[in-house]
């Protein structure tokens, strides 16, 4: 608790509210993305640590409110939640402990105001997402919401001045990253009525959505997965650059989240067929040895 104190004091966190607010934001982030946080805690100087949380508690809440419920409803909470956020950040403050400490954090990153713009126009993406026909509508859909989302966090490691090369690194990565929870949440998303591997794609292989909701998979299936893993791979591997082009303080961090998405990678090629059944995880002994070298 006392590394957590100094974060708050390193960021310029020094009113015993907002300091709360963080602290119960933290308390989220730790039990959603443990593996996310540990990383950050680790990796992250002090001053970046409370305001990286505050923006990934942010990007979670609103992938909450766009993915549960009947769509009426989500459409209502989703159009409720973007004007508090818009009111939170003009009059920098709110009566939510969340967009108090992200109105914060946006304060003390202004550059964060133009990426939370986008974010809130696009993100009606993921609420009327249901499947893609083709690769084309996949990368449509990256971006106009996985890639806004990213750069709600991404953008608080961006380097000074021009930083295109940078966005352009972290749109290789979320692509990559993207097609990759696609494949390893195929359970999960058939369960919902809807698959995030287009459907030309799966077409190639004769696998259809009918079959896959029956439990039918096979040959056909591994090939599929085997295909879009290494897609999903050649981009991580091309957003390797992300440790060279994020500011100094934020490159450790950079170059762990790409490593763990490639580990990952490595694990849901070896389940195969298996992501019928459900996801899985990196190993964890590996991702603290990224960790540990970084």
């Amino acid at each position: 608790m006392r590394g957590w104190t100094k974060s708050l004091d390193a960021a310029g966190v020094r009113d015993p509210g907002l300091r709360d607010d963080y602290g119960r934001q933290r308390q989220l982030v730790r039990r959603f993305r443990r593996t996310a946080y540990l990383a950050a805690r680790l990796l992250l100087p002090r001053r970046l640590l409370p305001h990286v949380v505050a923006a990934t508690a942010v990007m979670h809440h609103g992938d909450n409110l766009l993915d549960a419920g009947p769509l009426a409803q989500r459409e209502t909470a989703w159009a409720s939640w973007e004007r508090q956020v818009r009111e939170a950040l003009r009059t920098r403050t709110s009566d939510n402990s969340l967009l108090r400490a992200f109105a914060h954090t946006v304060s003390a990153h202004p550059r964060l105001g133009d990426i939370v713009e986008t974010y809130l126009a696009t993100a009606t993406a993921e609420l009327h997402f249901a499947g893609f026909a083709t690769e084309a509508d996949f990368q449509a859909y990256v971006d106009a919401y996985s890639y806004p989302a990213f750069m709600l966090v991404a953008g608080l490691l961006a380097p000074e001045g021009d930083d295109l090369r940078y966005r352009a690194a972290c749109r290789t990565f979320i692509e990559g990253s993207q097609r990759l929870d696609f494949v390893n949440d195929l359970a999960e998303d058939l369960q919902e009525g809807r698959v995030g591997i287009p459907v030309e794609t799966m077409d190639r292989f004769g696998v259809t959505t009918d079959n896959l909701a029956a439990s039918v998979g096979g040959s056909p299936l591994q090939e599929l997965v085997t295909e879009q893993v290494t897609t999903a791979r050649t981009a991580l591997l091309a957003a390797r650059d992300l440790s060279a082009l994020a500011q100094a303080d934020g490159r450790r961090l950079a170059g762990a989240l790409v490593e763990i998405e490639l580990i990952t990678a490595q694990a849901v090629l070896a389940r195969g067929a298996g992501v019928l059944h459900g996801s899985t995880n990196p190993p964890l002994g590996r991702t603290l040895r990224v960790l540990a070298r970084r």
